[in-house]
């Protein structure tokens, strides 16, 4: 469909005909006769008019080939500054629906192998790389972030689009890199402040998984419940490990001791969830429901293609007025 940036420009077209009726008559100085100082000149140009039968009055005027082919060129110049543009249909976009920021403990108890999938005994970090990849991939429109802790908290992967990558550096993690032990509080405050440098100011979320307690780290869990809390942002947390680890700070099969407790209060004054996954089946369920929880709104702005066609009567334009070098006069008469 073409339409115009500037449709009103258009009445330009008209501007002669208004300026020929409208607008009276221009006088020299010496008055409305041109003064001409022979009078055989005065003869020469009444012969010469009276030859050719030309005389400048309105009806010839508007009826010579010479108005015509300067109105044309006139014409298309009004239509280039009216900006003709190509328009194409119009295109909902989609929004960029949520930051996530994964926050992932990586300390040397993910080793413990009491996952199983396809009959075989897997430990929690192949657990967590098979199930938190997968929910990677299915963000098709959210930005992705990754935090790996152990002793020592990483941003690993700022926010992005880049779902490949996120789930490259994933994938070749392994447990131990971070160190032994587990600073949740400190991996939190990493993933809250890359959250609240971002562009996106609506639609956070932090989601958590650790299978142990907060045993490290310059920032304790307290420190961090209350700066989450502070921020307004919803965070999701996950205990992993067996149903041992669960039993409200008793030692699980790791022998790591589990803070069930802390995690459900920084799931709750975050208004977010707190899950637990004691097998693999449960993992995928959690994430499955955080997915839900947190619906997306595809609902963008609408676009439309728009293509920019002034350069055409332009060059139109431009090519009639090169041409009037090369007409003879005869035929502009």
């Amino acid at each position: 469909m073409i339409g115009f940036a500037y449709p009103f420009l258009l009445w330009l077209i008209f501007l002669p005909f208004f300026s020929f009726f409208m607008l009276p008559p221009i006088k020299s100085a010496l008055g409305s006769a041109m003064l001409v100082p022979f009078i055989s000149d005065i003869e020469n140009i009444k012969n010469r008019v009276g030859r050719r039968g030309y005389n400048i009055t309105g009806n010839s005027f508007f009826k010579s080939i010479k108005f015509l082919y300067l109105f044309i060129i006139w014409c298309l110049l009004v239509i280039s500054i009216a900006r003709p543009q190509f328009v194409g249909e119009p295109y909902r976009l989609k929004t960029e629906n949520r930051d996530i920021m994964l926050v992932i403990d990586i300390s040397t108890s993910m080793l413990q192998p009491d996952f199983s999938t396809n009959r075989q005994r897997i430990d929690r970090l192949t657990a967590v790389k098979l199930v938190v990849g997968d929910f990677i991939e299915k963000r098709t429109e959210d930005k992705i972030g990754l935090v790996l802790f152990g002793t020592r908290a990483y941003l690993q992967a700022p926010l992005t689009f880049d779902k490949v990558a996120v789930k490259e550096i994933l994938y070749n993690t392994d447990a131990g890199m971070a160190g032994n032990s587990t600073s949740i509080g400190d991996a939190l405050g990493t993933a809250l402040k890359n959250l609240k440098d971002g562009e996106n100011k609506q639609n956070k979320v932090i989601i958590l998984l650790s299978d142990g307690e907060s045993n490290d780290g310059s920032l304790s869990m307290a420190e961090a419940i209350s700066m989450a809390e502070k921020e307004g942002i919803k965070i999701y947390t996950i205990g992993v490990g067996s149903e041992a680890g669960f039993m409200g700070g008793l030692l699980g099969a790791s022998g790591n001791t589990f803070d069930e407790k802390s995690l459900k209060e920084l799931a709750n004054k975050t208004k977010g969830n707190y899950f637990k996954a004691s097998d693999l089946s449960s993992l995928q369920k959690i994430y499955q429901k955080i997915d839900e929880l947190e619906p997306i709104d595809n609902e963008g702005s609408v676009v439309q293609e728009k293509r920019d066609l002034f350069y055409i009567p332009l060059i139109g334009a431009l090519i009639l007025a090169l041409l009037l070098l090369f007409l003879p006069r005869s035929v502009l008469k």
